[in-house]
């Protein structure tokens, strides 16, 4: 089986590489998540091509995402199911050259090669190989691919919960994030807030008749700080001041200022006692100076685990073994994953994936050539253990 994979794949090189460039050059930065519609508009062709049946299902407006859409597609028609999932967004670059993608000596460079524009070609390209070989048995995979992953995948995947298309009996799910060619099974909790303080302008020659909502924030921040260095100590993060801002002038005292916090948790914490907790220090800290301050929470989203010794997650690190020639590894990720949708529902979700972590959202983001066709590899094996019984 893994020759006839390996002997579909390889002739396809290039046209993965193709692929590749074509997504990396429509530049679905999110924030603000631009051009999202003509990336799965390229996507629905790009399946077509390979036989899987694609659908483009239009979302309502949300923020300011431009044409919100989820791409739905299925190879085979049988009763079981498999899902592949990924997104199409990516980080802001920091250079525009990031939109076109270099080819030089094994690697693919560009915004999004490694998370994860790239696995969605090798989720692509192992789904055909599934379907073309005849290894999905009576079964079928249905591929998601989501357009807001980046902040949040409220309304992407949001929406595929919400509309109750993901099947609760499904075997398994993966999603191509960039795990380094390990197996994620874990991924943390996150609680996001965004802390508004509302003060009263007065210019520099009347600052006495204001009220200075900069120095409130300094005031409700501190105690918001601590509790982020007593959370690194129990390994989770906390980012205090990823967004700030206030005030309309040099010389007028601010009648107006925010902060964010961000946070990821490990699987244990409490989500629901920690977000009590947050907002009571800054309530109590604004009380104490009697601040006028609001608190949004903008993110609350659980951890969610597969545990490595359940059945698909023992397929799929044989798959991975099988492919790649060293055992499997399972890992934590320390930040948060799409397969939390599907956990919720009680279906087993990992993320696997070519790209790396440690180069995805930076200036040199890239996948090497030859991991992407070992992880296409990967998700055909996967299909045909779970669906074709090989």
């Amino acid at each position: 089986m893994h020759d006839a994979i390996r002997a579909w794949l390889e002739p396809r090189a290039d046209e993965m590489v193709e692929l590749l460039t074509e997504l990396v050059a429509v530049e679905t930065e999110n924030p603000p998540g631009r051009d999202l519609g003509t990336c799965a508009r390229l996507l629905r062709d790009a399946m077509t091509r390979l036989g899987l049946a694609p659908e483009v299902i239009e979302l309502a407006p949300s923020g300011e995402l431009e044409e919100p859409a989820v791409v739905r597609g299925t190879a085979g028609a049988g009763e079981e199911l498999l899902y592949f999932h990924g997104h199409f967004d990516v980080v802001p670059v920091q250079d525009r050259g990031q939109f076109t993608l270099e080819r030089r000596d094994g690697r693919l460079i560009g915004r999004g090669t490694a998370d994860m524009k790239g696995g969605l070609v090798s989720m692509l390209y192992g789904a055909a190989a599934a379907r073309e070989l005849g290894l999905l048995g009576d079964g079928r995979i249905v591929l998601h691919l989501v357009c807001d992953e980046e902040t949040g995948s409220v309304a992407g995947a949001g929406h595929l919960r919400a509309a109750e298309l993901a099947d609760p009996r499904a075997v398994a799910m993966v999603t191509a994030e960039p795990s380094g060619g390990r197996i994620w099974h874990e991924a943390c909790g996150a609680i996001s807030l965004r802390v508004d303080i509302r003060g009263r302008e007065a210019h520099v020659g009347q600052a006495n008749t204001g009220v200075n909502a900069f120095a409130h924030l300094l005031h409700v921040a501190r105690p918001v700080e601590a509790y982020a260095a007593e959370m690194a100590a129990r390994d989770n993060m906390v980012v205090v001041g990823g967004l700030a801002g206030g005030g309309s002038n040099f010389n007028v005292v601010p009648g107006a200022a925010f902060f964010t916090v961000d946070t990821r948790y490990q699987p244990e914490e409490d989500l629901d006692a920690e977000l009590k907790r947050l907002t009571g220090l800054i309530e109590g800290a604004a009380a104490e100076i009697g601040a006028d301050v609001s608190v949004e929470v903008t993110q609350l989203q659980p951890p969610a685990g597969t545990s490595p010794t359940h059945p698909a997650a023992v397929a799929l690190a044989r798959c991975v073994g099988e492919v790649e020639g060293t055992p499997a590894r399972f890992e934590r990720c320390e930040g948060i994953l799409d397969i939390r949708w599907y956990a919720q529902l009680g279906i087993p979700a990992f993320a696997y994936g070519a790209g790396r972590l440690d180069v995805s959202h930076g200036p040199a983001e890239y996948v090497d050539e030859a991991a992407l066709h070992r992880c296409a590899a990967v998700y055909a094996s996967y299909a045909a253990t779970m669906l074709g019984g090989h």
